[in-house]
């Protein structure tokens, strides 16, 4: 019997069943590793660029200039409430009052230093002011109008009524005379130049500060030097 050499039957088996592991399949391929989006730094919050306000100016007379840079006096502060002298209510209307920025500072800072010194007392009541522009403020805006008020630093300031109730004191009689004089006082301590006052009041004061004019017997008129 003729032998078959071993190589031969080797070759033979493997052709047969195949290499060994042949029949599992083959791994699954590895789905390639995705890398995690790189983390982006914080936005920094933008710094809000402040507002420069322009410094305000008062140009030329209280009769005859006008307003650069005004400010407005708030509708209301502590210790005080706007009226408007042609509608007669409370409370202003925003044209009508503006001044200097020093202007509205010292109206706020005395009337607040009023009320604290008459708790309980009703907010006294600020009157016009300027435009917002300034120039003239005469009859044409209501009533008889005014003869300054042109430049920002004159305010109507209405006394303070003898029965405590807020309202515009429409006859001398009504009007608490000590508590007009404290805001006569006060302004004269801020440096007004002016404080115009009734001549039925007998409000006093430096004479050449505090003089009485006609059409004042219901309020005092404030103004301020110029810069």
């Amino acid at each position: 019997m003729r032998l078959v050499p071993v190589a031969i039957l080797v070759a033979l088996v493997l052709a047969v069943v195949g290499p060994r592991g042949a029949d599992r399949p083959p791994p699954p391929a590895r789905a390639p590793a995705v890398s995690a989006p790189p983390r982006l730094a914080p936005t920094p919050t933008p710094t809000p660029t402040p507002i420069l306000r322009r410094p305000s100016r008062a140009v030329g007379l209280p009769w005859a200039g006008r307003l650069v840079h005004g400010r407005r006096l708030p509708v209301r502060g502590p210790g005080y409430a706007t009226w408007d002298p042609i509608r007669k209510r409370v409370p202003n209307r925003a044209w009508r009052r503006w001044g200097t920025s020093r202007l509205v500072r010292i109206v706020s800072r005395v009337l607040a230093e009023y009320a604290r010194g008459h708790r309980g007392a009703a907010p006294v009541l600020v009157g016009d002011l300027s435009r917002p522009r300034g120039g003239d403020f005469g009859p044409r805006y209501g009533g008889i109008g005014h003869a300054s008020h042109q430049n920002g630093l004159d305010v109507d300031v209405y006394y303070p009524r003898r029965d405590g109730r807020r309202g515009i004191a429409r006859r001398p009689d009504q009007v608490d005379r000590d508590g007009a004089q404290r805001l006569v006082d006060a302004f004269v301590r801020v440096g007004a130049q002016k404080v115009f006052v009734g001549p039925s009041l007998a409000l006093h004061g430096p004479p050449r500060v505090v003089q009485a004019l006609v059409h004042h017997d219901d309020h005092l008129h404030v103004r301020l030097r110029g810069t």
